[in-house]
C-alpha cells in the first residue's frame, strides 16, 4: 500500500489529556486504572476519565450532549488536533476530508439515563433525549463533521474491539481510491453500565487492575478513551522522522462470537498481511504492542500466534495496564501510543503484570524502557473475531 503520514494526532485516556500526558504516564510505566463502584452492585477496576464529569456540549451542539461526544470534543481540544484539521479544511477543502470513525458504545449512557427519567404510567421517555444525536453510531461522525466543518466522505464502524484500527484502513482504501485527499480517523469509547455488566456476565471482569500476560490475570478492566489522527498522503511532508501508517491487514476468525481461535490463526494472517502491505518481513519488526486483554484464552491465543510469526526474540507488551480495554476506541488508542513509541523511542511495559505466565513463549515486556523503534505492528482483535494489524514506523 501507498504510506500514509500521521501528520497531527491526539489522545485522551485515563493517563491524562494529551500527548505528554500520555508519554510521560507510558514512560514511568504507571497505570491510570482505579476502583470504581457502579449502582452499588458492581465493583471493579477502570479506566475512567474524571474531566468529564463536569464537562457538557452546549449552544448549538447541546443536541449532542452525552458522555461520548465530549470525549470526542475533549481530544479535539488537545495537541492543537482540531487547528490541524482546519489548516487541512484550507489546503484541500472540506469536501476532500472523510471522516472515518469508530465506536461499539457511542451515547449509550445517555439513553441508559434517559431510561431512568422515563414516565412511570406511560414509559415515555423524557423529551430532552436526542437519539440520533447521541446514541445512534453515526452520532459521532454527525457530532465532528458539524463541529469541524468537514462534507467529505463519513463513515462510523462498529466492529467491537477492532473498530478503530479497522478504520485505519477504511480511509488508505478511499485516499487511494481518490475519493479524499486527506482522513480524520479515530474514535471514541465511554463507560456505561450495559458493557460493564454484560462483560461481567461472560465472566470476563477482573477483580483488581488487569495484568496482562500474568500467570494470575483474571480478566479485563474496561477503559474509556479517544484518539484522532489525520493522515496525509507524504508528499510535501519534509520531517524525517515522521509517524507513517505502513501496512494494514485484516482477518476473520470465523471460529466463535465470543473467544478468539486458540490456535490464533486469524491473528497471525492480521499480522501477515498488514506486513506483506507494507512490504516487510517479521525480522524488521522492532516492537509488538499486542491486544493483550488480561484474559486465559485472549492473551494464550496472541501469544501463540506471536510466537509463530515473530519467534521469542521481538520485544512486545499489552498498554492494557496503563489504560484499561477501550473496547472500540482501542485501535486508535493503541496506535497513537504506537506512535509514540517510535517517535520518542520507547519501549511501553506493562503495569500491574507481576509474574509472567511461564506457559507464554513471546518477549513480553514488564518494564518501560529507552529504545530505538522505527517498525511498531499494534494489535487489534476484536469479538467474532475480527482482527486488524497496522504497521506503523518512520518514514523509509
Amino acid at each position: 500500500m501507498q504510506p500514509l503520514v500521521l501528520s497531527h494526532y491526539s489522545i485522551v485516556t485515563a493517563l491524562g489529556a494529551g500527548l505528554d500526558a500520555t508519554l510521560g504516564a507510558l514512560s514511568a510505566n504507571r497505570s491510570g486504572l482505579r476502583p470504581r463502584e457502579f449502582d452499588g452492585a458492581l465493583s471493579t477496576w477502570v479506566g475512567e476519565i474524571a474531566a468529564l464529569d463536569g464537562f457538557r456540549l452546549e449552544n448549538e451542539f447541546a443536541a449532542f450532549d452525552c458522555r461520548n461526544n465530549r470525549l470526542a470534543a475533549l481530544a479535539l481540544a488537545q495537541d492543537g488536533m482540531a487547528e490541524a484539521v482546519a489548516a487541512a479544511r484550507a489546503k484541500y477543502g472540506a469536501h476532500r476530508i472523510g471522516l472515518f470513525l469508530g465506536t461499539s458504545t457511542s451515547g449509550l449512557q445517555q439513553t441508559e439515563l434517559c431510561y431512568q427519567r422515563r414516565d412511570p404510567a406511560s414509559g415515555t421517555l423524557p423529551p430532552d433525549f436526542h437519539y440520533a444525536e447521541t446514541h445512534n453510531t453515526f452520532a459521532l461522525a454527525a457530532f465532528l463533521a458539524r463541529a469541524l466543518q468537514l462534507t467529505g466522505p463519513a463513515v462510523v464502524a462498529s466492529a467491537a474491539c477492532a473498530t478503530t484500527a479497522k478504520v485505519f484502513g477504511n480511509a488508505a482504501r478511499m485516499i487511494a481510491a481518490g475519493l479524499c485527499d486527506a482522513a480524520l480517523v479515530g474514535g471514541a469509547d465511554t463507560l456505561c453500565a450495559t458493557t460493564l455488566y454484560g462483560f461481567r456476565s461472560l465472566g470476563l471482569v477482573s477483580s483488581g487492575p488487569c495484568r496482562p500476560f500474568d500467570a494470575a490475570r483474571d480478566g479485563i478492566s474496561i477503559g474509556e478513551g479517544a484518539g484522532f489522527a489525520l493522515l496525509e498522503a507524504p508528499r510535501g511532508h519534509a520531517d524525517p522522522d515522521a509517524v507513517m501508517l505502513l501496512g494494514i491487514g485484516e482477518s476473520s476468525d470465523a471460529y466463535h462470537m465470543s473467544s478468539p481461535d486458540p490456535e490464533g490463526g486469524g491473528a497471525k494472517l492480521a499480522m501477515e498481511r498488514a506486513l506483506a502491505a507494507a512490504r516487510l518481513v517479521p525480522r524488521d519488526i522492532d516492537y509488538v504492542n499486542l491486544h493483550g486483554t488480561a484474559t486465559r484464552m485472549g492473551d494464550a491465543a496472541e501469544d501463540r500466534a506471536i510466537v509463530d510469526l515473530f519467534g521469542t526474540a521481538t520485544p512486545c507488551s499489552s498498554t492494557k495496564g496503563h489504560t484499561g480495554h477501550t473496547l472500540g476506541a482501542g485501535g486508535i488508542v493503541e496506535a497513537i501510543i504506537s506512535a509514540l513509541a517510535v517517535r520518542h523511542g520507547l519501549l511501553p511495559g506493562s503495569p500491574n503484570t507481576a509474574e509472567l505466565d511461564p506457559e507464554l513463549r513471546s518477549h513480553y515486556r514488564v518494564s518501560s524502557a529507552p529504545a530505538r523503534i522505527d517498525r511498531v505492528v499494534s494489535n487489534s482483535f476484536g469479538f467474532g473475531g475480527s482482527n486488524c494489524s497496522l504497521v506503523l514506523g518512520r518514514a523509509r
